[in-house]
């Protein structure tokens, strides 16, 4: 279910969220719902490629996060919550396994499976997951892109979402809950 929360124009807190009964099409209606928010937050569309990417990252992560809670949580994600202050965007994704996530041991680039939560890890601006009901919440956090102002419209540069200089291996991942 779609169900937008404040509807309120950009610049203004609000919060989307998804019901996603079932992990069968689970990502993609996650990034399609995640794509609409952030047309209407005005992160797209754009002709400015830091900007496009900061988007692109952010669907990336979406799909990390549903799709580890379809492998891994017994009947899949039951919601995607998207918080926007219009400073930061917070990406949620709730299921019922209570075991917390963890980034795995570096398996090597060519395995298959392992390198979700790295791909997080790299591009959020913190994530973490805490206990909800019997479950879980996965999260993560990346800030407003460049040129775009709380007001969502072009301004002053800022840093890019999700980009930032790359962690040494083992470094600990700042967590909240």
């Amino acid at each position: 279910m779609d169900r937008p929360g404040n509807g309120g124009p950009p610049g203004r807190e609000q919060t989307r969220r998804l019901a996603l009964p079932g992990s069968a099409g689970a990502v993609q209606r996650s990034r399609e719902f995640s794509r609409r928010a952030l047309v209407s937050w005005h992160w797209l569309p754009t002709a400015d490629a830091d900007r496009r990417a900061a988007a692109e990252d952010v669907l990336l992560m979406v799909s990390e996060l549903v799709t580890n809670a379809c492998l891994h949580a017994p009947g899949g994600p039951y919601e995607l919550r998207l918080h926007w202050d219009g400073a930061r965007l917070r990406v949620e994704v709730a299921d019922a396994s209570p075991v917390q996530p963890r980034l795995r041991p570096f398996g090597g680039a060519g395995r298959p499976g392992g390198h979700g939560l790295r791909v997080v890890n790299r591009l959020a601006r913190a994530w973490g997951s805490q206990p909800e009901g019997v479950g879980k919440l996965v999260w993560l956090e990346v800030s407003r892109p460049p040129a775009l102002t709380a007001a969502g419209v072009d301004g002053a540069p800022d840093r890019p979402a999700g980009r930032r200089p790359s962690r040494p291996e083992g470094f600990p991942v700042r967590r909240s809950g």
